[in-house]
């Protein structure tokens, strides 16, 4: 299983050019991905800010994001949760730290184009 982070859910679905060319090999080859349920709310967000455009309503946009790739959403647990604040590199987005300890706590790579979550301390970030 491999945590895909929320720009990767974007590029993937809207702009895939965005993606490189070892997260379009890592998409086309495995076969089990989740995300965490943060990425949903991000998700949400973005639409609702229009930050970010489809045409469809936001809600059958997100589950058709999320059924193209079999998508496994992730809770946040207390365990993720306390995770999240005990790297010692700070990262600026609190949702980022969650989809890291999410990553983490499962012991599974994230797949992310952010340079801060690649560059941080036990986190296996792939791009």
């Amino acid at each position: 299983m491999i945590i895909l982070d929320t720009n990767v859910l974007i590029f993937d679905s809207l702009f895939p050019k965005k993606l490189s060319v070892k997260a379009k090999k890592i998409l086309a080859s495995e076969t089990s991905f989740a995300c965490s349920d943060i990425s949903i709310f991000e998700l949400a967000m973005l639409l609702a800010k229009k930050r970010i455009e489809v045409d469809s309503e936001s809600g059958i946009f997100i589950k058709a994001v999320l059924t193209a790739r079999k998508i496994k959403v992730l809770s946040i647990t207390p365990e993720i949760a306390v995770l999240s604040q005990s790297f010692k590199t700070k990262h600026k987005d609190p949702a980022d730290l969650i989809i890291a300890a999410t990553a983490i706590h499962h012991g599974v790579s994230l797949l992310s184009a952010d340079e801060a979550l690649r560059n941080m301390e036990g986190l296996d970030c792939l791009w």
